[in-house]
């Protein structure tokens, strides 16, 4: 397997994405059985199903019970409650990470302005890009603004495969809530380049603010999506008795 360096179960992962996006696997493919894959990969059945729940949770497989696990018919479908990190048991979104720029600076030089934080009390601004499941093109574009203070060692972390809330509960940050902004964008001449498209090019961008239960906010994260590249969707359950 590729990726030497990340989990068991991320590098599992990351293959399975790419028979998917790559057309090896097509949508209502029955993807090999946990026991089947393990011997393929040489891992355990507890690794295996972690990849494939993770699978599951950005919508790119469909598990049932005694039937297996198949292939999405909207593989390039993601729930949009994953990045407000409501969902978050793996990746908020398939694919790995490139690290542009990570760096501790005065958060009044930093790309994102924190509330609250004087300008020169220390942020953590890191830059990635989301990379495809086969690792050869940027999706997304991401750029994190956390406080020092709640994040001091988020650049000893394995940025190539972190999540950010994730990290922060794992540091005992008690977060509260998150908001996500949706909203139409024309591509930059800098994030043009990234993506190999024409500037101007409609786009999303998304602004997501994360507050810790005593208010603070503890994340500004902003991320830009050309608009072909995926579709966003949120699903509520109707199943329950009307209150």
């Amino acid at each position: 397997m590729k990726g030497r360096g990340l989990p068991l179960h991320a590098r599992v992962r990351r293959e399975l994405e790419a028979r998917i996006q790559d057309g090896r696997w097509g949508p209502g493919t029955r993807i090999p059985t946990e026991s089947e894959l393990g011997e393929q990969f040489g891992v355990s059945r507890i690794t295996v199903q972690r990849a494939l729940r993770d699978l599951a949770d950005t919508g790119m497989v469909v598990r049932y019970r005694r039937r297996g696990t198949f292939v999405a018919h909207t593989a390039g479908e993601h729930n949009l409650l994953r990045a407000t990190g409501l969902l978050v048991s793996g990746p908020e979104m398939h694919g790995d990470h490139r690290v542009i720029n990570a760096q501790v600076l005065p958060a009044g030089q930093a790309a994102l302005e924190l509330p609250g934080l004087s300008g020169d009390e220390a942020v953590v601004q890191v830059e990635r890009h989301k990379l495809s499941a086969d690792g050869t093109r940027v999706v997304i574009a991401e750029l994190a603004v956390l406080p020092f203070r709640v994040a001091p060692d988020l650049l000893d972390q394995p940025l190539v495969t972190t999540t950010t809330h994730l990290y922060l509960r794992d540091r005992g940050v008690e977060l509260g809530r998150s908001r996500l902004y949706v909203e139409p964008y024309a591509l930059d001449d800098a994030h043009a380049e990234t993506f190999g498209l024409p500037a101007g090019t409609p786009v999303f961008r998304w602004l997501r603010i994360t507050w810790a239960t005593d208010g603070e906010v503890v994340e500004l994260f902003r991320a830009i999506l050309p608009a072909d590249s995926s579709r966003f969707y949120v699903e509520s359950s109707l199943s329950g008795p009307p209150s």
